[in-house]
């Protein structure tokens, strides 16, 4: 199947790219800079793999979300809190039907390079916090996609009953660099450690049972 690739340049998508182009014909990956306070250490890296593998890569602006939206993961919003990924205080780091507007994009794009498929990486540690990552969401996407275009665009859900530890032993058998990767929402010169998507960064290797190459600004 001829597919498009929503690439953030983390763990997840960049390993969603890999597994694509392994499992059928990548026509391009999509990144969208909307942003966030990670997006400059994120989006280089997707940037990295789609040259490795010699996939078409663009990135799309999309100002408005910093602008108008609310939420702490933003440039615009404030500070990112700590803690475990799936604590209550993570749900400031939503962004409002983020994935419903970036799927909405890239299944135009799909469509228009002539693609049968849009592959997301949502997985199922997303679950407990972002209601556009869980299946009954998905499932509902999935079925717009399908009767808003000719093509009946279908969205590649690999992951989504995945963690991120299997995400990882997944990659890890793939030959993902996940050195080349970014997790932190804060975005600073390291991972720092602390942020909710850091500490799952690091439980997911460990219990992936995996060196973890990612240098903490706190262990």
């Amino acid at each position: 199947m001829k597919t498009l690739v929503l690439l953030s340049g983390g763990m997840d998508s960049v390993t969603a790219l890999h597994w694509a182009r392994k499992e059928h014909e990548v026509a391009g990956a999509v990144s969208f800079d909307y942003g966030s306070k990670h997006s400059p250490k994120e989006l280089p890296y997707a940037k990295w793999h789609c040259e490795q593998l010699g996939v078409p890569h663009d990135v799309i602006s999309l100002d408005f979300i910093n602008q108008l939206f609310t939420s702490d993961l933003l440039q615009s919003g404030g500070e990112v809190p700590e803690g475990h990924y799936a604590d209550e205080n993570m749900k400031k780091t939503v962004v409002p039907f983020r994935n419903g507007i970036m799927l909405a994009i890239a299944c135009g794009i799909a469509e228009s390079r002539e693609a049968e498929g849009l592959v997301i990486a949502a997985h199922a540690g997303d679950h407990a916090i972002y209601p556009d990552c869980r299946e009954s969401f998905m499932q509902s996407m999935a079925g717009a996609m399908r009767e808003g275009t000719y093509a009946r665009v279908e969205l590649l859900r690999p992951f989504i009953h995945l963690d991120k530890a299997g995400i990882a032993k997944l990659g890890a058998s793939l030959e993902v660099d996940y050195a080349q990767t970014w997790s932190c929402y804060k975005g600073h010169d390291l991972h720092c450690g602390k942020c909710g998507t850091c500490v799952e960064r690091i439980e997911a290797f460990a219990l992936a049972g995996l060196a973890d190459p990612t240098v903490y600004a706190t262990q």
